[in-house]
Formats: structure tokens, sequence, C-alpha cells
């Protein structure tokens, strides 16, 4: 899992960004798709209690500097008041010089800021309050959460209308303005980490709602769909050494809190042998992105944005290489091609992620005529006899049959029969199909 220790975009050349700290980088936006009883929850939190705990430093650390603003903020405000309260006494000759004094003091407590209370991680929090964390916490927020109730919120479960902005700009990193009656809010470089682990109706549920997919915010989620191993686990485990996780904590810990010193950004480079891998990547993957033929094109939204992601990835690889001085390193061509391969293993999920969320509608269709297949239990079967038992709604005519069939015979589940021709005149027999063994033998 990418850290939430560090914010990263591209920016000219082959270079990355990587800013204030604490922050999250947009890339470590994913969405984990796990069954019920995978115990989800515990790994969730072995990720997460890291952060927390780097959080809880940050606090202690700045609490300090935050009492003693506030102070010096209220005293600056009284100070302020009452010279205001003075120069509105005063005789007309010393009024002039108050006014002046009094404006001067109030400009001063105008100026002087009080902190906020360091805050890395939200849970399923509104789009309006995470606008606002943003904005307190100098454009850096991460959502984390074990459930997918955030996808709710942004469909407008409050408000009633879909609020995907600040999710939007958050990872592409776009300036963010607010300005409404009750608030304005600006965030020059908003950076939104968000980390999910749902369950699979959520992303049924989430595919039907309007707006996701056209806005793009689908096609910002690296997706891991793991096998479920409920059934097949094993009751008594090894637990992780102490060692190891120990390691992934310190070091979690030690990029969070070097990183959250900085405020301005720092420039990570990419060596010319990792530009190259990274180059080469792009070749092999934009062919794929072609509508006709490509083995991407129906997710293209989402793959367009993969080279991209490899390469934010490859930053944070590198990071993670180097917990103190990372920006002052070049990119290895090792570190880009692990990051290809994390590429490759999203690439590989998203399109079963995608297929569950109904982003290709052959094999939503080819899955509807298979089940059938299944039911009847049929060695042979004809055209006009699966239009007849299947739904209009999803097969309104016969051309939107044949493409399910294909794939259908690609995969060697039906195989296609040569119509017998009679001679006459009529309509021509309807083509027929044989069903592969296990589809029409009774099950044991």
């Amino acid at each position: 899992m990418p850290c939430r220790s560090s914010r990263q975009r591209p920016a000219v050349g082959r270079s990355f960004t990587c800013e204030e700290a604490g922050g999250s980088p947009p890339i470590c936006t994913w969405c984990a798709r796990c069954p019920p009883a995978n115990r989800k929850s515990a790994v969730f939190a072995l990720l997460t209690d890291p952060l927390y705990e780097a959080e809880k430093k940050l606090q202690v650390t700045m609490a300090p500097a935050i009492v003693e603003a506030a102070m010096t903020a209220r005293l600056a405000k009284e100070a302020a008041d009452n010279a205001a309260a003075k120069a509105a006494k005063a005789d007309r000759e010393k009024r002039e010089d108050l006014i002046a004094e009094a404006i001067g003091l109030a400009q001063t407590a105008e100026v002087l800021a009080v902190p906020v209370e360091p805050l890395l991680l939200a849970d399923d929090s509104t789009s309006e309050t995470v606008t606002s964390l943003i904005a307190e916490q100098g454009g850096r927020l991460a959502v984390m959460s074990a459930e997918g109730g955030i996808f709710d919120i942004i469909a407008g479960r409050y408000s009633g209308a879909p609020n995907m902005e600040v999710f939007l700009k958050g990872h592409a990193g776009d300036r963010l303005r607010v300005n409404r009656q009750t608030r304005r809010e600006y965030i020059d470089h908003p950076a939104l980490t968000i980390g999910l682990a749902v369950q699979p109706d959520v992303l049924r549920d989430i595919a039907k709602v309007k707006g996701f997919d056209g806005w793009g915010l689908l096609a910002r989620f690296l997706y891991s769909m793991p096998k479920s191993l409920v059934g097949q686990r094993e009751v008594i485990t090894d637990p992780i050494p102490e060692e190891t996780a120990a390691l992934c904590e310190s070091n979690v810990l030690a990029l969070t809190l070097w990183l959250a010193e900085w405020t301005d950004p720092a420039v990570i480079q990419l060596s010319p042998e990792a530009d190259k891998a990274l180059i080469t990547y792009q070749q092999r993957v934009e062919p794929q992105l072609a509508a006709r033929g490509g083995a991407l094109g129906h997710i293209s939204n989402w793959a367009g944005k993969l080279a991209g992601a490899v390469a934010r990835m490859a930053a944070l690889l590198h990071l993670a290489e180097h917990l103190e001085g990372g920006h002052t390193k070049p990119v290895t061509e090792a570190t880009m091609r692990a990051a290809i391969t994390l590429g490759e293993y999203f690439t590989a999920h998203a399109l079963g992620v995608f297929d569950v969320m109904g982003a290709d509608p052959t094999v939503g269709r080819a899955r509807t005529v298979l089940e059938l297949l299944r039911t009847q239990k049929c060695s042979e079967v004809s055209k006009r006899d699966l239009m007849v038992k299947l739904s209009r709604s999803e097969f309104p005519t016969v051309a939107d049959l044949d493409p399910a069939l294909n794939l259908l015979e690609e995969h060697g589940y039906i195989q296609a029969q040569p119509t017998q021709r009679t001679g006459g005149r009529g309509r021509p027999p309807s083509p027929r199909y044989l069903t592969h063994p296990q589809l029409s033998e009774p099950t044991v």
C-alpha cells in the first residue's frame, strides 16, 4: 500500500514535486474490493495504525506552539480593542495618534494565525467537511475507511445531489475555491488520499450512481479485488513476525514525520534509465486504449491515467526506499520497473472490478446468457430460443445478443453449428449452438 506521507504530482519534464508534508499523494487513491468475513477490518487497521500514531505525535509536538499562538493572538486582540476604546474616548488633539496606534495593533492581531491541530486522516466525512479539513490542513488530507459509505456521501446522501469536486480536484491537484455566503476556502494544490476496503455490492451500487463515471471519479481509483479465502482459511495462522511489523511501523512513522517538516516543494527526478522504462511502458499501453480492438478500450477512462499512476507509484516507492533525502537521489530503473509491475497488477484487477460494475456491456450480457444455459441444461440451443427466454430490456434485438454469443464461443462455452439450408422459401432456420457438456450435464 502506498504510504500517505507526501504528495507527488507530475511536473514539467520527467520529475515530480514532493510537496509539503504529512500530505497525501494523489496517487494514493485506492479501493480494495473484499467480500464479507475476510477480516478486512483487521488488515485495514494494520495498515492505518502507524498513520494514526504519526498523527498523535504531530499533535503532541504542535500542542505548545498552538497554545502559545492562541495566547498571543488573544492578547493582541485585547490590546487592539483597548487601544480602539481609548482612541474613541480621547480628546481631539490626541485622537489621531491613538487611532493610528489602534489600527496598527488591529492589523498585527489580524495577521496572527493560530495553527490548527494536525490531522492526517478522516473517516466518512461529507464533501463540505472534507473541503474544510483540507483547507485547514494546508491542502492535505486522507479519507480512510474499511467501508464504502463515502460513496453514498459523494452521491448526495445529505445534500440530495452528487458533490464530487473536492474528490476530483484532490486527486489531480487542481485549484479548489469555495465561495459561499457561509464560507470561503481557497486551496491552490489540494491533495486527497482515499483508502477504502469495500464489499462487492458497493462496487455494483456505485456504478449505478449518475455522474460517477461521466465525471471520471471511478477512473481515479486503483483497484484491488483479492480472491475470497472464506472456506479455505487456516483457523490458526502464524502472526506477522514482530520484527517485520515493527520495521513497517517505524518506517511509515519516520517518513511521515520527516516530510511533516517540509513547507516547500521538493522535486524527485527520474534517472535516464527509469525514464526510458516508463516511456517504453507508455508505448506498450497506448495501443490497448483503442476503442475498437483495444484490450483496455472499454475502460479507457481509467487506463488513460495508468502511465501517470505508474510514474507516481515509482516516486512513492522511491521515497519509501529512501526514508530521508529521497529528493536528492533520482528514481532508479529497478524502482520504475517495480512500479510498472504494480501497474500491471492494478490493471488486471481494474478489468475485474469494471466487469463487476458493468463497464463492458458485452461481458454482462454474456454472463446473463451463460446463467440461462446453466439453468436450462440444454445440450443444444438456437438463437431464437434464447431470444424468447431472455429479457427484452437487456436484449432488445438479436444484434444485442450476437456479441455475447461470440464472447461465449471464444471462451469455449458454446460452439456454433453449420446452418442447414432447406432450399425453400420463408425464414431461414435460426443458428444453433452446442453447449459445453458441463452446462448441460446434471450437477452431481
